[in-house]
């Protein structure tokens, strides 16, 4: 097994898959937002004083223990009833599917229209609070993010938006991790939310954030505890402008690294994010986040029980799609089984020359396409406690090829080839969904 975990860690080092990190091509090729140009107040963007970040990386001991299971002391009950007297926590009336969209600076009508003709119904898309905000306190939307929840809207789409990326001037050691204070989070929130009333569906709380780069370069349990104080805090901001938008914990990612400078296994982290404060976070979401990997092992598979015969990555159960059994257990352990879980990335890549993302050149694209819809039936029949599953991805085939990365480890996970064409995922996920609404799912 540890030759399975390093070779995940590199992986997690290497750009995760299914992350959305726009440093490689440059920012000035795929830019996460437009910033107005205004004065800055450099004093109060990067104070000088602020200590020198350093990540060390070490690994845990298998031995640490986990946090105490909840079902051992009394939990914070959760309500049935929520802000603007609306159910609580609120629920989709059917499954949901969406597909993760790369809007900014780039066609928007095309991928749009596809996504709505190939049956998802919503969009998510990642945007960066430090894009948005600066100097602290004044909120530069930018025309591009308009112009992509004007164009959400026109589709006929919902919109679910994923926040990462604190301003240096709110991170910790002056880095884009969580924020040290929750409250400028929620002022953020809140005015994002106000000034796209009823065109924001859902808000998701960070991304991955057990990864180290999605939290300034380190990483550590206790910071679980930080993150469920600022979905508390976000929580509170989003629902007093608008009651309706689903609030979604962030996903950890899917891996069993132990090491402050990489990751926090997710069922680790999970376990933190559960029994905070005898489990506050089941009274402040609507949602749970779930990222279930994938590799190159078909759906069904499992290990240790029904391994795959893929070569490689094979041999723990964070590098399959079913992963997501062992969050479910760990959620009813901590008492939150009527928590809907929300898939907010799943996928399998294909071929790519990528370092670490090698699995990928064992899956076809016809396999590709057998998988993600073998995960959509995997979800209809056995997991109705899923309530909404988004694609990884739509069309960052196209945005890579056009950086010269045509075979660039998230390009291979896209359902779109870099000529807007559908690969033969997006023409089966289509056949799929068709017959899922059929069957009035």
């Amino acid at each position: 097994m540890p030759h399975a975990v390093w070779r995940c860690a590199l992986v997690l080092l290497l750009l995760a898959g299914c992350t959305a990190r726009d440093d490689v091509p440059s920012a000035e090729t795929l830019p996460t937002a437009q910033v107005a140009a205004m004065p800055i107040r450099a004093t109060q963007i990067e104070p000088r004083d602020w200590p020198a970040f350093r990540a060390p990386v070490m690994a845990y001991e298998d031995a640490a223990p986990l946090p105490t299971l909840l079902p051992t002391v009394p939990a914070v009950p959760q309500p049935t009833v929520g802000p603007g007297g609306l159910a609580f926590p609120l629920r989709t009336e059917r499954l949901e599917l969406g597909v993760h969209a790369h809007l900014f600076w780039t066609n928007r009508s095309l991928p749009l229209r596809l996504a709505r003709e190939g049956g998802f119904g919503w969009i998510r898309q990642q945007i960066h609070w430090a894009d948005q905000e600066g100097p602290p306190g004044v909120y530069q939307w930018g025309e591009e993010l308009d112009a992509i929840v004007a164009a959400t809207e026109a589709a006929g789409l919902k919109l679910m938006l994923s926040i990462v990326r604190s301003p240096t001037f709110y991170g910790r050691f002056g880095r884009d991790g969580l924020p040290e204070d929750p409250a400028p989070f929620g002022r953020f929130v809140a005015a994002l939310v106000q000034r796209y009333r009823g065109r924001i569906h859902a808000v998701q709380i960070w991304n991955e954030q057990n990864l180290a780069h999605e939290n300034g370069g380190y990483v550590s349990t206790d910071d679980a505890g930080r993150y469920v104080e600022l979905v508390k805090v976000a929580y509170a901001a989003i629902k007093a402008v608008d009651p309706a938008v689903f609030v979604v914990t962030g996903a950890p990612a899917s891996t069993a690294v132990n090491s402050p400078g990489l990751a926090i296994s997710d069922v680790r982290y999970y376990a933190a994010m559960l029994g905070y404060q005898n489990g506050v976070l089941r009274t402040v979401t609507d949602a749970i986040g779930v990222h279930p990997g994938g590799s190159a092992n078909p759906p069904e598979t499992l290990w240790p029980t029904a391994p795959s015969s893929a070569q490689g990555w094979t041999d723990h159960p964070t590098f399959y799609f079913r992963n997501i059994e062992h969050i479910r257990a760990l959620l009813e352990d901590y008492q939150f089984e009527t928590m809907p879980v929300w898939i907010t990335e799943f996928g399998w890549a294909t071929a790519n020359d990528t370092p670490g993302f090698e699995f990928g050149n064992q899956v076809s694209l016809a396999q590709q396409a057998d998988y993600l819809v073998g995960a959509l039936e995997l979800v209809e029949q056995r997991y109705p406690w899923v309530d909404a599953m988004f694609v990884w991805n739509l069309n960052f085939a196209v945005l890579r090829a056009a950086s010269g990365q045509p075979r660039h480890e998230q390009a291979s996970f896209s359902v779109l080839n870099a000529d807007y064409t559908p690969r033969p995922a997006y023409t089966a996920l289509r056949q799929a969904i068709v017959g899922l609404r059929e069957r009035g799912r």
